[in-house]
C-alpha cells in the first residue's frame, strides 16, 4: 500500500501566503491531480518563469489566486492522462501549454485541453516552455492590439528577453523594420541573432538620440515596452505620427506629460494576454505554430533552475542585470 501511495504524490512549489520569493515552498507530497472532462495532464519536462509570476506572488496584481496555489502556466512535457472527451491528444504526445489549471512549478501539471498544443520534434522541451506567454503577448501586442503592418517599423525596448526576442522575431518574418535595446554586449547579440535589424544599447546615457538618428527623426511606428515605469515618457517622444506604445511590462509608476500624446496624435495601449478572446488565442496559436514549422519561431533559452532553486530564479527574473533569453524551471 506505501508503495502506491507514494506513486500519486508528486513535487510542486507551493505559496501559502503573498510575499516575497521565499514564500515559494518546494514540498515532495503533493497529490498528482487527475484529469477531468476536457482536461489533460502533463509530465512536466520544463516550465517558463514570468516576470508576471512574480507579481502575482507578491500579491500586488490584479489577479489572486485562492491560497494555496502553485505558480507556472508556461509547461512543456508529455501528455500522461487524459480525461473524458479528449480527442486532440493522447498519452505519450509531446506538448506545451499557455495555461495551467493546477500549476506548472511541479513534476506533473492540470491543464484545459485547449490551453495545451503539439510540440513540434523541431524544439527541445525547454524550447517548448518558452513560447506560452512570451509569443503569444507578442503577437497580441504587435497585431491583435498594435495593427502591425509589414513596413512599419518596430521598437522592442528590452529586446533581450522572453517576450522581447518573441517579438523580434515575430516582426522580422512579418515584414517589420525590427529595432531592439539590451543592456548588455551579450544580450545585444542574442537581439541581432534574433531578426533585429539594428540594437542600442539602453544602459547607454544617449541611446534615445542614437535611436532618433537611426530613424532620421522620423520615430517608430510601434514601441513594444518592457519596462514602462521607467520608458513610457521617453517612448512619447521616440513616435512616429500615429504612433502606439504597446504596455507589455510595468513595475511601478511614472509621470508623463499627456500633451506629448497629442503633438502625434499618438496612444498608449495595454497588452493583458489573460483577456484574450477564445477567437485570438487560436489566431496567436495558428500563426505561432505555422512560424515554427516555417522555422523562423527559435525560442532562446537563458537561465535554467531546478525547482529547489525556484526562489532564486524569482530573485534573478527581477534583479538581473541583464536578461538574455527564456528563464525555465526543469523539474
Amino acid at each position: 500500500m506505501a508503495m502506491a501511495t507514494t506513486r500519486n504524490v508528486m513535487r510542486a512549489v507551493r505559496v501559502f501566503e503573498f510575499g516575497g520569493p521565499e514564500v515559494l515552498r518546494l514540498q515532495s507530497d503533493v497529490l498528482i491531480p487527475v484529469p477531468k472532462e476536457n482536461q489533460v495532464l502533463i509530465k512536466v519536462h520544463a516550465c517558463g518563469v514570468n516576470p508576471v509570476e512574480t507579481y502575482i506572488r507578491s500579491g500586488n496584481y490584479a489577479r489572486k489566486p485562492a491560497l494555496p496555489y502553485t505558480p507556472g502556466t508556461d509547461v512543456s512535457g508529455v501528455i500522461e492522462s487524459v480525461g473524458e472527451h479528449v480527442t486532440t491528444f493522447k498519452k505519450g504526445d509531446k506538448v506545451f501549454s499557455i495555461d495551467t489549471i493546477s500549476g506548472g512549478y511541479a513534476d506533473y501539471a492540470l491543464a484545459a485541453a485547449n490551453r495545451v498544443f503539439p510540440l513540434s520534434d523541431k524544439l527541445a522541451f525547454k524550447q517548448g516552455a518558452a513560447i506560452g506567454i512570451p509569443y503569444f503577448t507578442a503577437y497580441r501586442a504587435l497585431f491583435q492590439k498594435g495593427h502591425a503592418k509589414a513596413g512599419e517599423s518596430v521598437l522592442v525596448h528590452g529586446a533581450s528577453g522572453g517576450v522581447g526576442i518573441a517579438a523580434c522575431q515575430i516582426a522580422r518574418a512579418c515584414g517589420l523594420k525590427v529595432l531592439g535595446t539590451a543592456g548588455t554586449e551579450e544580450g545585444m547579440n542574442i537581439v541581432l541573432r534574433n531578426g533585429a535589424h539594428q540594437v542600442f544599447n539602453h544602459r547607454e546615457a544617449n541611446y534615445i538620440d542614437k535611436i532618433k538618428e537611426y530613424t532620421k527623426m522620423q520615430g517608430v511606428d510601434i514601441i513594444i515596452e518592457m519596462l514602462s515605469n521607467i520608458n513610457l515618457a521617453t517612448d512619447l517622444h521616440l513616435l512616429s505620427y500615429a504612433g502606439r506604445v504597446m504596455v507589455v511590462g510595468c513595475r511601478g509608476t511614472i509621470e508623463i506629460n499627456p500633451r506629448d500624446t497629442m503633438s502625434k496624435e499618438s496612444s498608449i495601449i495595454g497588452v493583458g494576454l489573460f483577456l484574450a478572446t477564445e477567437e485570438e488565442r487560436h489566431e496567436c496559436a495558428t500563426a505561432l505554430l505555422d512560424g515554427i514549422e516555417a522555422g523562423w519561431l527559435k525560442p532562446i533559452v537563458g537561465s535554467e533552475y531546478p525547482l529547489e532553486k525556484v526562489v532564486k530564479a524569482h530573485e534573478d527574473i527581477i534583479h538581473s542585470s541583464g536578461a538574455r533569453g527564456k528563464m525555465v524551471l526543469l523539474p
